[in-house]
């Protein structure tokens, strides 16, 4: 998806908190990277930085990547095998949507945190809680160049 016209301005502790908040009703884990550089296929450099972050290798294989490209006004939003198993294509469609309207009104802030609320509401349908389990991964907001 391409609608970013500028640099976003992104409230770290508000997507931090989104994240923290989804990841209390799922086994699954959320994470966002934003990347400094031009990404011209979103899809790849996202597959690359899920595995670089380690979301292939959770116990579950519930990981959801949101990343975000503004230089290159892009975006992409992946998940692991059994997410694409429960979810299928719908989810991804459903949520690059519903990000796209908040970013085309410069919201990126809201737009992160509707999708990370999205995901996290699916990845609980499906992969709910387990008790005593705890996070697999940080809940922070990762740069890259």
């Amino acid at each position: 998806m391409s609608f970013f016209s500028s640099l976003p301005q992104i409230d770290h502790p508000r997507v931090v908190a989104a994240i923290t908040a989804a990841e209390q009703h799922t086994s699954g884990e959320i994470r966002v990277v934003i990347a400094r550089h031009r990404a011209a296929d979103p899809v790849a450099a996202a597959t690359k930085q899920f595995e670089r972050l380690g979301l292939t290798r959770t116990r579950h294989r519930n990981g959801i990547l949101i990343f975000l490209a503004p230089r290159s006004r892009t975006f992409a939003v992946i998940g692991d095998t059994a997410v694409h198993e429960k979810c299928g294509d719908a989810l991804w469609l459903e949520l690059t949507a519903a990000m796209s309207g908040h970013f085309k009104r410069g919201d990126f802030t809201g737009g992160l945190v509707h999708g990370i609320e999205r995901a996290g509401a699916l990845l609980a349908a499906h992969f709910p809680r387990i008790t005593g389990e705890h996070g697999e991964l940080p809940n922070d907001v990762t740069e890259v160049d």
